[in-house]
């Protein structure tokens, strides 16, 4: 039988990603990624091309943009993804051009609000990894590393939010929450 070792972290890391006097920090991180996020959903929920009689079609010509960068010595978009995009997005485009408009709205209404931080967070991350394998640069990088910081700080990027109440009274897996008689 091994010896069982924990590996504390290191103080910058303990103190940046789960101490509370970090959390105004991270609420100035969090309600500027999610306002990043409810504007790009709310311009393409109710619009023509994304969510209306035409929707899919930003979402099509996105795609062919993207495979148009699949080709060369050093392609942008990497030739599996490429196959993804033109095997399971493009025939999809309506369904995506939905998903994708009414999940911007909702990873930046719950990190506004900071309800679920780590989960809203990493459905971030997600979108913007798949529009940079997708050959697409813009704010996408700066999003995707705040991302990343909020994710790796869930515990204290929500404490300043509906995660402080929410979190504790729902128990996370690790700790569930004990509904006794007197919860009830």
């Amino acid at each position: 039988m091994s010896k069982r070792i924990i590996i504390d972290e290191p103080p910058i890391a303990q103190y940046l990603f789960s101490n509370t006097k970090t959390a105004l920090f991270w609420l100035v991180v969090r309600v500027y990624v999610g306002y990043a996020w409810l504007m790009a959903g709310i311009g393409k929920v109710g619009a023509d091309n994304w969510t209306g009689e035409n929707a899919g079609a930003s979402i099509e010509g996105f795609v062919q943009g993207a495979l148009s960068k699949t080709t060369g010595d050093h392609p942008d978009v990497q030739a599996w993804y490429g196959w993804f995009l033109e095997n399971a997005v493009l025939p999809n485009a309506e369904i995506f051009g939905y998903v994708i408009a009414y999940g911007e709205v909702l990873v930046g209404i719950a990190l506004i609000a900071g309800l679920f931080v780590g989960i809203a967070a990493f459905f971030g991350i997600f979108m913007n990894a798949n529009f940079l394998l997708a050959g697409t640069v813009s704010s996408n990088p700066v999003l995707f590393i705040l991302s990343l910081g909020i994710l790796m700080a869930w515990r204290v990027a929500g404490y300043i939010g509906l995660d402080r109440w929410v979190l504790p009274a729902l128990g996370t897996p690790w700790q569930p929450k004990v509904w006794s008689e007197i919860d009830r």
